[in-house]
């Protein structure tokens, strides 16, 4: 891509659907529901004039709170039409939460589903909403379900219906009035550590982020992308939706992850690319029925969202067909994408590297003590600067001067080091990083190593507290269905191989991390599991 997009989302979809019409442009093969890229503009024009009929106005911000259902990729090109806001809600979330994201984020509509995962969204809502001086800027409760609207809320289909009496003048009009560099779309980190923050993202930042990717990954009109990944992170709304009507291709979500789900997805619709963050191959690959499916269609896609273990990497490529895959490295507040592999770079620079920088980017390796910026295959914290960067997060002044300094590169607080052919390494997070007697570990280079062992298929290193060296290493195994290993097991195994400071000290067998909704292991959470399992044994 020579030059930056100085367009729309709307803009963007409009030109799709020029270039395209009767191509597909939305498939769930789930409910056998199809839209082309004509009917998919014509159908967000209904919805864009039944938010403008609601009195939304341009910035106004509107939370959804939903899985991949077809009312959510509708919703994110309608407020995108008219300049709202939209803000996205994880799934996962429970009722203090879910206040303090719309009470932080000023939305003024809420749209969302009967529940999720046996949380009920309806019950949580009304309970939020008996207390008189809580979420006082929340106007209308929109219900995405196709029930009995439940009690003070509109449905989706009454508010199409009020779309009517705006004319198609008035949503020109509004379109028109939008700028490429006004906030479109706000998501909250997902708080793997500390507060959520709002995330505010422009057009300019996810329209060009979207279209690099796209072209990195070699998606094409003919392209028909699976989408796994929730649509209320950025893997979902940008690195898919959006990358999708960038190239004229096809997306086709799965309203909730199961492996199953996909593997049929990918066969019966002949699906050319597939998303997913790590864990989510892993139980693709490792399923009863992984072997009875053909996925001799797929090419390409991405494996982003968490660090992408290199024997994982070599299997999805090899098993699965998926010969261009690329890895993505980035964060929200990007975009998300800072660095990506392209299908040209060979397998080793793919399962051992993030790839090089995308166009129109800069990054640099620091010192995270001095800011002095370093060589060639020297660690530091790596930091970008560029269009991609987010415009800060809502209402956090000071937390987004933590974040951007004064000359506008965006600190990732990742760990990386870039060799001088300018791939980058991924090597942890800063705050991960545990110091054991004076020793810095990399949590990444010891799950790298475990990955080889023929018996794990996931892994998950943490720091925990220790009265003499500080912190011990606890790693968290998965292992194949009727396997068990020791922490004797494991230590035979890294014997001669890592250095003894980076040998686990503890070993707990797992059969589920606790994740975030969009697919992050939270290792805040062992950690606190791992202290308290400590502390009780001391105790007693």
């Amino acid at each position: 891509m020579d030059t930056l997009k100085q367009q729309t989302i709307g803009a963007l979809l409009a030109s799709a659907a020029g270039r395209f019409p009767h191509h597909e442009a939305v498939v769930y093969s789930e409910l056998d529901l199809r839209y082309s890229y004509q009917e998919l503009y014509e159908e967000t024009a209904k919805i864009a004039k039944g938010l403008m009929a609601l009195g939304i106005e341009k910035g106004e911000h509107v939370a959804i709170w939903a899985s991949n259902i077809p009312e959510w990729i509708l919703l994110q090109f309608a407020t995108a039409r008219i300049g709202a806001v939209l803000v996205t809600v994880n799934t996962s979330y429970q009722a203090r939460e879910l206040e303090y994201l719309l009470e932080h984020s000023d939305s003024t509509t809420l749209f969302l589903m009967d529940g999720y995962k046996g949380t009920s969204y309806i019950e949580m809502i009304h309970s939020i909403m008996e207390k008189p001086e809580k979420l006082t800027k929340l106007k209308r409760l929109v219900y995405l379900g196709k029930g009995e609207t439940p009690e003070n809320m509109m449905s989706f289909a009454e508010t199409a219906k009020k779309g009517e009496i705006i004319s198609d003048d008035a949503l020109l009009k509004r379109e028109r009035s939008l700028a490429h560099d006004d906030v479109i779309n706000m998501q909250y980190t997902s708080g793997t550590t500390g507060f959520p923050k709002g995330v505010m993202l422009t057009h300019y930042n996810i329209v060009n982020n979207a279209a690099i990717v796209a072209d990195r990954m070699g998606l094409k009109s003919e392209d028909r992308l699976c989408i796994p990944v929730p649509l209320f992170h950025c893997f979902g709304c940008v690195l898919s939706t959006l990358a999708c009507v960038s190239a004229g291709a096809a997306m086709l979500p799965i309203i909730e992850f199961k492996p199953e789900t996909v593997l049929k997805t990918v066969e019966k619709e002949r699906c050319t690319g597939l998303q997913g963050v790590p864990t989510m191959f892993i139980a693709e690959l490792a399923h009863p029925g992984f072997a009875n499916h053909d996925l001799s269609s797929l090419r390409t896609g991405i494996m982003a969202g968490s660090p992408c273990p290199k024997e994982v990497m070599k299997k999805v490529m090899k098993q699965m067909n998926l010969t261009d895959i690329t890895i993505a490295y980035g964060q929200t507040e990007s975009s998300p994408v800072i660095t990506q592999t392209t299908v040209a770079d060979t397998i080793e620079r793919r399962v051992e590297t993030v790839g090089k920088v995308h166009p129109h980017v800069e990054i640099k390796i620091i010192d995270p003590d001095t800011g002095e910026t370093l060589g060639s295959d020297e660690q530091g914290e790596l930091c970008t600067r560029g269009y991609l960067v987010m415009k800060g997060y809502y209402k956090m002044e000071e937390a987004t001067n933590k974040v951007i300094d004064e000359d506008g590169w965006l600190h990732t607080g990742d760990l990386a080091v870039m060799d001088q052919d300018g791939y980058v390494k991924i090597t942890g997070r800063l705050k991960d990083m545990i110091v054991r007697g004076g020793e810095n570990i990399y949590p990444r280079e010891i799950e790298e190593f475990l990955y080889e062992h023929e018996d794990i298929i996931d892994v998950q290193v943490v720091g925990v507290p220790d009265e003499k060296y500080g912190e011990k290493t606890a790693a968290f195994i998965k292992c194949k269905h009727g396997k068990t290993l020791t922490l004797e097991d494991i230590r035979t195994f890294c014997e001669g191989q890592l250095s003894y400071y980076k040998i686990p000290e503890y070993v707990f067998q797992i059969d589920e991390y606790p994740l975030t909704a969009s697919g992050k292991v939270q290792k805040y959470i062992l950690r606190e599991r791992t202290e308290a399992r400590l502390a009780a044994e001391t105790v007693t």
